[in-house]
């Protein structure tokens, strides 16, 4: 079970770091460290991102000598197979349920951004390395998603102190690489396309990302016990079915509709009428 909560790490780590990148911070990142900034300041952009992924990685490996403190604790504890299961199946349900907002929860958030005026005041290397590493840990600036909180949970259940930094260092990895997607950015329209198209892919991302935790959620139960298969399939049909509108009530709906416009009275052809001389009023 232990090889199988590894994967599982693996690809919640990838999938929070990559979100991640749709933070404040990242989008100020990808606005602030391009060629076309860079060679305005007077410095070359592939040095500077050069610090910035060094600068990130070493942040990640931060956040992984973190891990892998928790993880000794998780392991004097002594948790079996099963309960460690169990935790896993519980934190991907938890960040699921922040992710998709269902009922309006949402786990706390660390609202705080890199200081943009070290872009003036230090050398490339300095702020290159800086931005990175407070990105790289994943949890000195903006959070969001609930996969880094979930990635630092399944790290700590494997229990191994070398595979928790692994895992951070990963994560600050991919982190410290988004910068090249600006590595094109040299003129302003070129910023201004870039960032039109980032933003668009903002909404499918997170969906992705809920989708990753969602499919933690039914390797955790699967392993827990081959029946939860049915169980999430049930579930999942329930869900849907609960969220389709129902035939019936549409037309319902739209029978009263017809039979209001068609009163003597007209009130609802009024109503329309009053909005539509409303909304026309500077």
């Amino acid at each position: 079970m232990t090889a199988w909560i590894i994967v599982a790490t693996v690809v919640v780590t990838v999938a929070a770091a990559v979100r991640s990148t749709w933070s404040p911070c990242g989008l100020s990142m990808l606005a602030s460290i391009t060629p076309l900034s860079e060679a305005g300041r007077g410095h070359r952009f592939r040095a500077t991102a050069a610090w910035y992924v060094v600068g990130s990685i070493l942040g990640g490996a931060s956040l992984g000598l973190c891990v892998a403190a928790v993880t000794v604790a998780v392991d004097a504890i002594s948790l079996t197979s099963r309960e460690a299961i169990l935790v896993a199946l519980g934190a991907s349900a938890v960040a699921v349920t922040s992710d998709a907002g269902l009922g309006g929860f949402h786990l706390p958030v660390h609202h705080r951004q890199v200081n943009e005026r070290w872009l003036d005041r230090f050398r490339p290397w300095v702020y290159g390395a800086g931005f990175g590493w407070q990105i790289g840990t994943g949890l000195a600036t903006y959070i969001m998603t609930a996969a880094v909180y979930l990635m630092i949970v399944l790290a700590a259940l494997v229990r191994e102190p070398g595979l928790g930094v692994a895992f951070g260092v990963l994560f600050g990895l991919v982190r410290g690489l988004s910068v090249c997607l600006g590595r094109h950015i040299t003129s302003a329209e070129a910023l201004r396309e870039f960032h039109r198209r980032f933003f668009e892919w903002g909404p499918r991302v997170g969906r992705i990302t809920v989708a990753v935790e969602v499919m933690a959620i039914g390797l955790f139960a699967v392993l827990l016990s081959p029946w939860a298969v049915v169980f999430l399939g049930a579930g999942a049909i329930l869900w849907v079915v609960a969220r389709t509108p129902r035939r019936g009530s549409v037309v319902a709906n739209g029978s009263r509709l017809r039979r209001s416009e068609t009163t003597p009275s007209g009130s609802i052809l009024r109503s329309h009428g009053q909005h539509d001389a409303m909304g026309d009023t500077p």
